[in-house]
């Protein structure tokens, strides 16, 4: 693993994911937030504890980018880390599916999440596996060509 690809795959991830949650979250959801707003904390509430989505994002961040590189990146192959990326998309939309379960959430706000689960696990993808991208060289290596 390259360590300083690694570092910068999971910045570009980090960010990438703060700024896709700010436009799912912030921007297209927001009038379904506003319709339940009984489910969720107060805005100052959520605002106090704001150190704690960073540091889920952060989380998912690292972990997405460290099991592309391990798994992934010596394919060397876009298809591949939008194949990855889907798939990471759909691990998290399972989430999703188990809050709809047993929490009063609309059904329509969990079909969204899980399109943009999806959406952004793709997006994901895509950055980590330009951010990552190894050498064709060292790739080819990697896979034993």
């Amino acid at each position: 693993m390259n360590l300083k690809r690694l570092l910068l795959a999971i910045v570009a991830v980090f960010a990438a994911i703060w700024i896709s949650d700010f436009l799912i979250h912030g921007v297209w959801l927001r009038a379904d937030y506003e319709a339940s707003k009984s489910l969720w904390r107060p805005k100052p509430e959520m605002q106090a504890r704001i150190g704690w989505l960073f540091a889920g994002e952060l989380l998912a961040s690292v972990i997405f980018v460290v099991l592309y590189a391990r798994g992934f990146a010596a394919m060397n192959c876009l298809r591949c880390a939008c194949f990855y990326g889907a798939g990471m998309g759909l691990f998290s939309a399972a989430a999703t599916l188990i809050n709809y379960t047993v929490l009063p959430l609309p059904g329509s706000l969990a079909v969204k999440w899980v399109a943009a689960a999806v959406a952004q696990g793709l997006f994901a993808g895509l950055i980590v596996y330009f951010a990552y991208r190894l050498p064709p060289e060292h790739a080819a290596i990697k896979r034993g060509i």
